[in-house]
């Protein structure tokens, strides 16, 4: 049987001419969902084009219009049976939004382990510095040493300052402290690779650092002023460190393996994503941390009350613990 092949073309054109707009559209608009009634019209095209070419290739003997139909036919059937996931378009928001903290609760019991150790040093530091004068030059690190005087002495002297001693420097101290922040996070969470024993040691040294300098502070009087000078940038830089740790310590985890089947390599391939989302997520927490000691920390009284100082940090913690605990996270399937 011979077709009317001009009738047959003018006939079947729209089919053809509606399935290639979708096409096009679907290349153009990766990311785009079809709604339901969508799909159904696609692959109701898809079916006619192809039951169109079967009849041109067995009917008829026009080279040009099958390979037009073959075409047509090949980009369908290579959209309807397509395994790979597509590529969606990085969205740095979307994702700190979501992956971030979504990694974090997933591993949350690393995190609240971390926090542990914390205050196990913290409490140590504390100690040594109430019951051994020598404590504080002894463990305090060398970037530290402005702390080694009189807490009292020198909140006098910060407090009777009559300018800004700071002025043309506050970029410079902000980059000098992102970058320190983010290299010993980083640090601490590479320590896992010693199955978690060098990030446990650097969140508890760190951790006897800062109970040292509290109490130091608190014995001295000096509650308020400590307290307006740490508060707004300890609240998001501690916590960093913590993620970091907690980072260190699912790696260690993971390398050690205990009650879990799994090989090295699908352990490490498993808890990869969250490595890097917590990373991203603690280094993108210090830069605004450093900012904030930068330019706000280090006002004192009279240039700024340290109510008002303290009341900035219990805001960024209240905020803080609503992203990473309580904040609705979009589902995964929904990323754009």
């Amino acid at each position: 049987m011979i077709i009317d092949l001009p009738r047959f073309i003018d006939a079947e054109r729209p089919t053809w001419m509606a399935l290639e707009k979708m096409l096009d559209r679907i290349e153009q608009e990766p990311d785009r969902r079809m709604e339901l009634e969508e799909v159904q019209r696609f692959h109701l095209l898809y079916q006619k084009v192809s039951a169109d070419l079967a009849r041109v290739t067995t009917f008829a003997s026009e080279p040009e219009l099958r390979r037009y139909l073959e075409s047509l036919t090949a980009r369908a059937y290579g959209e309807i049976h397509e395994t790979r996931d597509r590529a969606h378009r990085f969205r740095p928001l979307h994702w700190f939004l979501n992956e971030f903290p979504r990694a974090f609760r997933r591993r949350s019991g690393a995190f609240t382990l971390a926090l542990v150790i914390l205050f196990l040093g913290a409490i140590f530091g504390g100690f040594a510095t109430m019951f051994d004068d020598d404590a504080k030059e002894a463990i305090l690190p060398r970037q530290f040493s402005h702390l080694l005087g009189d807490p009292a002495k020198r909140v006098a002297e910060e407090e009777s300052a009559t300018s800004d001693r700071a002025s043309g420097r506050h970029t410079y101290f902000a980059a000098f402290l992102m970058q320190n922040n983010i290299k010993v996070s980083i640090l601490s969470l590479g320590l896992g690779v010693t199955f978690g024993i060098g990030t446990i040691i650097e969140l508890f040294s760190n951790s006897v650092s800062l109970g040292l300098i509290v109490v130091d502070y608190v014995r001295a009087g000096q509650t308020m002023f400590l307290l307006g000078w740490l508060l707004p940038h300890g609240v998001i830089e501690i916590p960093s460190l913590l993620i970091a740790g907690q980072g260190g310590l699912v790696l260690g985890t993971a390398l050690i393996g205990y009650g879990d089947r799994a090989s090295l390599a699908d352990r490490l391939r498993a808890i990869g994503p969250d490595l890097m989302a917590l990373t991203c997520g603690f280094a993108i927490m210090l830069v605004w941390a450093g900012i904030i000691e930068s330019f706000l920390s280090q006002y004192h009284e009279p240039f700024i009350h340290y109510w008002q100082k303290i009341l900035f940090g219990v805001v960024e913690f209240a905020v803080l613990v609503w992203f990473l605990y309580f904040r609705k996270i979009a589902d995964p399937e929904d990323a754009p």
